[in-house]
């Protein structure tokens, strides 16, 4: 770990002392997510409702500079050749948002199994390498709960985002992000200042700038 990212969680329990019993479980993901990447994985996300927007929340933090500007290394630089295009450009970690493949997800709704249609794209994504997040204040929205199994299946890592009882993903997932209330949109409200230390804790470990 980098000079300056365990700062960057320290500061989130500073400012938000409930979470402090979400410490240890915050360096697991971190953790997981490092590897994933080291090993060139992608990080898929899922969700419904406000978790779902939390989904694409994540990604938006993960694709593109978020504390950091990221400017490309030399090397893709000089792939690309073209200093109009890369100076323009940032450096990416891989992530995709499940619930934004509506096609797809409309389709299988439709044809084959609401409740399957996650876990339908993590089998076609499923890679080793890749970790899955999962969020769901309950712990056990039954389409995020297919997902994770599935993605056990194929040896994938696997992070829950829940409320306090951590639910059916306590016990399926590699780690479970529990925030520390029940109410619902108190739960999303905690699961933001968790992701938003989680993508800056990757973020510094990869970029400098």
């Amino acid at each position: 770990m980098k000079k300056g990212t365990l700062a960057i969680l320290e500061k989130t329990i500073l400012d938000h002392p409930a979470l402090s019993v979400c410490r240890d479980d915050i360096i697991k993901a971190y953790k997981v997510l490092i590897s994933c990447y080291e090993n060139g994985g992608t990080v898929l996300i899922c969700g419904n409702g406000g978790s779902a927007a939390d989904s694409e929340h994540i990604v938006g933090e993960l694709m593109k500079g978020f504390l950091k500007k990221r400017p490309l290394p030399t090397i893709d630089k000089e792939k690309i050749g073209d200093d109009t295009l890369s100076d323009n450009m940032q450096g990416a970690l891989p992530a995709i948002s499940l619930v934004s493949q509506t096609s797809i997800a409309t389709a299988f709704m439709n044809d084959v199994e609401p409740n399957m249609v996650f876990a339908q794209q993590v089998y076609g994504y499923r890679n080793e390498n890749n970790v899955l997040i999962g969020i769901t204040t309950s712990g056990n929205s039954k389409n995020i709960v297919n997902a994770v199994k599935v993605a056990n299946a194929f040896k994938m890592n696997t992070i829950g985002m829940t409320g306090e009882s951590g639910g059916l993903l306590n016990s399926l997932c590699t780690v479970t992000l529990k925030a520390p209330v029940i109410e619902t949109y108190r739960v999303q409200e905690y699961h933001l200042p968790i992701y938003h230390a989680l993508c800056a804790m990757v973020e510094s470990e990869f970029f400098e700038l």
